[in-house]
């Protein structure tokens, strides 16, 4: 062996010349197929220069420029087979079990990977060993951690050991290399003696590359070694003013990887010990570097093995997301807010949230689904129907060109609309926007994430995993959306059916026998008054009452309305009222009676159009068409066709279709003398009108309606305040029943209790559930102190408010506050009853 090898003098290394020596030729094919014996001389003979010269040969091995690195492009496809996994460890499954769900994620797998506990020398033993075998007992502590701030950590501890530093700090430089790069501090403040858990626990510092010293270092790449901090006009002297620790010295020096570039930059501050007086020296800069240099490559290959897990985490995640497709299929809000949610979590965001395109139009959103980082704890999102442009804002505008946007400041950029922070209270800093498109690439929605978590700005590997999610989503939502139409429409076809079955339109003989009776005025039925009591007139003086009111507000004659269509009209919306209790055909009649009483009064009529006024008043007569007896949490309850077919409203809105299927059955057209535009007008008066019955809408909307009248804003010129007036016209009308003469009140609120009760019956026998007090029979005594409630609640806040908008309406107060003293005292005399009961039983 030593005839082949030479001692060269300038690089002190060892180097092998086997091309021009036959002999030297053999050995290496001896040892090569000898290789336990290389093993055995190698430990027993190689001196640690051999070491040190390998280990340095091995940590710049790059690949030749010549040579392209392969891609998913350039790699020709091949077929994977199981057997090629052999031989490599077990493999952990793809698929897990997290809370009884099946689950491709690794919900309680870190993605830390520290090395086992070293027993690591102290400073006295380092002292006693030479300079390479320090390096070497260093280099062997952080060898085999793979997590970065566990390693970051143990580099300065061992730094503050090798230079006799006070205090060390790393920091890695982050930002993508076509934007603004900067540091941050992976760990801050570290001596030999100090905890990982104490430095995770400091707030992260973010330092622009050039900025100060540890920026210069970062940017030139040059070592800078300061003697007194205080007169180097890059330090920054606040920081000591803030922590109260005197910088003396500073050594600071890059940390490149094996191309060159510099990663990252460690500073050490203030020599300790003897030399505590003293700058860093030339011998602590070199053996400072020597160290660096196998730091950069533990770094590196840390890096490496947290970017491979997180591409883990990343595939997981999408295979999560595609298995959710396929598993929840039969909610959109489900499946939209899962999606959410995992990806929310994933690229770590604010908020979320999915924006769909109305299929009808492709000119509006129609719904808006919203995820903020704070739901997760109510397990809340919101889920609205709306309706507005496409065209308008961020969202509206990659809606419209399919355009990915990533704005780093939103109020920077001019299609954000302020206005939407300032009524939601949220601060948007950030926004990554995408579309959603379906299998043939149409636009069908878009998708939003506002403001990492960690202030910055959304990178490109964010792009790119939201790219992916995005085409997950297309696909979850046209999924699913065919899957509700397909519900849709079955439960169209049984509700179909079942009206069809239960219902017919009028026979033309009763139409054609109430067009020769005779109609009675106004005047003689008392129509115009509120305090009118239908129990004074038979069914058929109910109808002739309808003829007569739109005689009376001049409808027909405006719109030319054939005189037989009409009575058909009339007769068939009459029979289309099931023989429930209540919510029959005479309260459809006492609710339009009421709000021709108030278009006929002087203040108010005048400013409702012709075609207004017919539209409330049909919307008033249709507004409970083919009601069953029970609410909407009854139908939902219940899961109805009606609930599966309306999500929200559900009666009103099949009240609204089944007024618009009378409408357009031949014979009972009474709006086919209108114009397109004047039809146009009265079906979208006639649909908000129905709608704005349910309560549960009222309660939404008198807040500020109430609001206006306190403050005199309530004006008919707005379009949409009319719409405001005329909802709250329409509850008024509603509720009515309550404003009317005691006797009159009395005897409706036992229908209504009675219907109640029936609700009441039907749930404790079909869904076996207690229902609530209004609805349980048990308790029917206590109706006088829950009709109290429910004047106190409902009914005496809204007559209030429009007696003071309009005088007009003073006698609607007026009986509501009558009939609550009437009420309010039976319910004192029950209670008395039921203490008198009380003692008599005790004594």
């Amino acid at each position: 062996m030593a005839n082949c090898c030479t001692k060269n003098e300038q690089t002190d290394n060892c180097t092998i010349t086997l091309e021009d020596d036959s002999a030297g030729h053999r050995i290496e094919n001896w040892l090569d197929e000898h290789p336990e014996f290389v093993q055995s001389y190698f430990t027993r003979k190689a001196n640690r220069t051999l070491i040190d010269s390998w280990l340095h040969s091995r940590s710049h091995v790059r690949t030749p420029s010549g040579t392209p690195p392969p891609s998913g492009s350039s790699t020709p496809a091949r077929k994977i087979s199981a057997s090629e996994f052999e031989g490599r460890g077990i493999l952990k499954p793809l698929l897990s079990v997290v809370d009884g769900q099946p689950s491709f994620l690794s919900p309680s797998e870190p993605l830390r990977a520290r090395s086992p506990h070293r027993n690591r020398k102290s400073r006295l033993e380092l002292q006693q060993l030479d300079e390479k075998e320090v390096l070497m007992e260093l280099v062997k502590d952080i060898a085999n951690d793979l997590d970065v701030q566990s390693l970051c950590h143990k580099i300065l501890q061992n730094v503050s050991l090798l230079v006799n530093g006070d205090r060390c700090s790393l920091f890695l430089v982050q930002g993508p290399r076509e934007g603004p790069r900067y540091l941050v501090s992976k760990v801050f403040d570290v001596n030999a003696e100090s905890k990982l858990e104490d430095v995770q626990e400091l707030e992260e510092i973010r330092i622009p590359l050039g900025t100060g010293i540890v920026g210069y270092v970062a940017e030139t790449g040059e070592t800078v070694n300061i003697a007194d901090a205080y007169e180097d006009a890059r330090f920054n002297k606040e920081i000591d003013k803030k922590t109260g620790y005197k910088t003396k010295s500073i050594l600071c020096m890059p940390i490149s990887n094996h191309d060159g570039e510099v990663m990252g930059v460690a500073q050490v501050i203030n020599k300790t010990g003897n030399d505590a007086k003293q700058a860093f020296t030339q011998e602590d800069e070199k053996i400072f570097h020597k160290y660096l240099v196998f730091c950069g490559i533990g770094i590196n290959n840390a890096e490496l093995y947290e970017r491979a897990q997180l591409e883990i985490r990343r595939n997981q995640v999408l295979l999560d997301l595609a298995r959710t497709i396929f598993e929840e299929q039969t909610s959109l809000h489900n499946i939209v807010h899962k999606i959410m949610m995992i990806t929310q979590t994933l690229l770590q965001c604010e908020r979320c949230s999915v924006l769909l395109v109305d299929p009808s139009s492709k000119t509006l959103f129609s719904q808006a689904f919203d995820l903020e980082a704070k739901d997760y704890v109510q397990n809340d999102s919101s889920n609205k129907e709306v309706k507005f442009p496409i065209n308008i804002g961020i969202t509206g505008y990659v809606a419209a060109t399919g355009e990915t946007l990533n704005i780093p400041d939103a109020h920077a950029d001019d299609r954000f609309e302020p206005s939407v922070d300032e009524a939601s209270g949220f601060k948007t800093k950030t926004i990554l926007c995408m579309p959603i498109k379906n299998g043939s690439g149409e636009i069908i929605g878009v998708v939003q994430l506002l403001n990492k978590v960690d202030g910055t700005a959304f990178n490109t590997n964010d792009e790119n995993l939201f790219e992916a999610f995005a085409i997950f989503c297309g696909m979850a939502i046209h999924s699913t959306v065919m899957y509700e139409n397909v519900n849709k429409a079955m439960a169209k076809r049984k509700v179909a059916l079942e009206v069809l079955s239960y219902h017919a339109a009028s026979p033309l003989e009763d139409a054609l026998k109430l067009k020769e009776q005779t109609i009675p005025s106004v005047n003689t039925l008392r129509l115009n008054d509120f305090t009118f009591d239908d129990n004074t007139i038979s069914d058929e003086e109910t109808l002739k009452g309808v003829l007569a009111m739109f005689n009376d507000l001049q409808i027909v004659n405006a719109f030319n309305i054939d005189h037989l269509t009409l009575c058909r009209f009339v007769l068939t919306v009459k029979k289309n009222y099931r023989p429930v209790m209540y919510h029959n055909w005479r309260h459809a009649f006492n609710v339009a009676q009421t709000m021709y009483a108030i278009l006929k009064r002087d203040s108010i009529g005048p400013h409702f159009s012709v075609i207004e006024q017919f539209a409330l008043i049909v919307a008033c007569l249709c507004h409970d068409l083919d009601h069953r007896g029970t609410n909407n949490s009854f139908q939902i309850k219940s899961a109805t066709p009606l609930a599966q077919l309306y999500t929200t409203s559900t009666m009103e809105h099949h009240h609204f279709d089944q007024c618009i299927m009378i409408l357009s059955g031949q014979g009972n057209d009474i709006l086919a003398t209108l114009s397109s535009e004047e039809y146009n007008t009265i079906i979208k008066v006639l649909e908000s009108s129905i709608i704005a019955t349910d309560l549960a809408l009222y309660f939404q909307r008198r807040g500020d309606f109430f609001k206006k009248v306190e403050s005199k804003g309530v004006v008919f010129t707005d379009e949409n305040c009319r719409d405001l007036i005329r909802a709250m016209l329409m509850t008024a009308c509603d509720l009515s029943a309550i404003t009317k003469p005691w006797l009159v009140q009395k005897r409706t609120a036992h229908l209504v209790a009675e219907e109640f009760f029936q609700q009441g019956d039907l749930e404790q026998k079909e869904l076996h559930s207690t229902p609530p007090p209004t609805m349980d029979r048990r308790k029917k005594d206590e109706l006088p102190q829950m009709q109290v409630g429910f004047i106190d609640a409902v009914c005496l806040p809204l007559y209030k408010a429009l007696a003071e908008f309009d005088k007009s309406f003073a006698p609607l107060k007026d009986g509501c506050r009558d009939n609550r003293r009437h009420w309010q005292k039976l319910a004192e005399e029950y209670k008395a009853k039921e203490i008198d009961c009380v003692w008599k039983k005790r004594f």
